[in-house]
């Protein structure tokens, strides 16, 4: 007589799913996910590779560590790299009360400048909110909505640079823009980047956008570069300028006091609002 226990089961691939991924794997799908959402989620990204809460979190510190993506409460958001860039609406809704901050202490330090220079991206538009009514001023900006929002503010003279625009940031690019902005005289920029280091100065992703950043640098007067804290210590592919050629670094209070001393060391008076 013979006896027989449970049916062993095969496993097939489409069994196996997701759930056989090796944790680097895991990570690189991890990664791809929050650069397509903007955001990641511990209590669903658990059940969708089928393993716990802590295997999560430990990938994300992975993550967080390669310095591919910031760990928030409760999941990650994707931080840009030399590779990949996030979108203009995504920026728009992350770290809003920082950015309300810094485009606030930046206006402070117009010191009477009358030809103004506003980059491109999402903290310029925090920028442009706070400037509306803020007093006669001439324009200067590759930004297709700060030049919208400003236009309708009758004190301000809004130059818009001409060229190609650049769908994720509506900013224009190319040789028109910088020809035009090789004929300006300009009193004051306020610059961003998508990295400001101490080793590698300020990056962006784009060659073509660097290009315009490094002529407006080069034909203002004064420059103040501002960006939320996360800027801090990241690098992008394309260098547009050194730490030292600005005169205010203007970030907020979630960069350390640590930080903002190293930074300062190299010339510029770092604000944190």
């Amino acid at each position: 007589m013979t006896t027989s226990g449970p049916p062993i089961m095969a496993s097939s691939p489409a069994s196996e799913g997701i759930t056989a991924h090796s944790a680097e794997a895991r990570q690189e799908e991890i990664l791809a996910r929050a650069r397509t959402a903007g955001r990641v989620a511990v209590t669903e990204l658990a059940p969708a590779f089928e393993v716990s809460v802590e295997t999560i979190r430990r990938d994300l510190k992975v993550l967080a560590d390669r310095g591919v993506v910031e760990r928030v409460y409760g999941g990650a958001v994707a931080l840009e790299s030399g590779s990949f860039e996030t979108s203009l609406e995504f920026r728009a809704g992350h770290d809003v009360d920082e950015k309300h901050r810094i485009a606030r202490a930046a206006t402070q330090h117009r010191h009477g400048a009358e030809t103004i220079y506003i980059d491109e991206g999402t903290m310029p538009q925090f920028l442009a909110e706070e400037m509306f009514g803020g007093g006669p001023a001439t324009i200067i900006t590759p930004s297709l909505p700060v030049a919208t929002r400003l236009a309708a503010d009758p004190q301000l003279t809004v130059i818009v640079l001409g060229g190609r625009v650049r769908t994720i940031t509506r900013g224009v690019v190319d040789q028109w823009a910088i020809r035009m902005l090789e004929d300006l005289v300009i009193d004051l920029a306020f610059i961003g980047a998508n990295g400001i280091s101490r080793e590698q100065g300020l990056t962006t992703q784009d060659p073509s956008v660097a290009a315009v950043k490094r002529t407006a640098i080069q034909r203002s007067r004064r420059r103040i570069f501002f960006g939320a804290h996360t800027k801090f210590g990241a690098s992008s592919l394309c260098r547009f300028a050194d730490v030292r050629d600005f005169e205010l670094l203007i970030t907020g209070t979630e960069l350390s006091a640590t930080d903002a001393r190293r930074f300062g060391a190299l010339g510029p008076k770092v604000v944190r609002a």
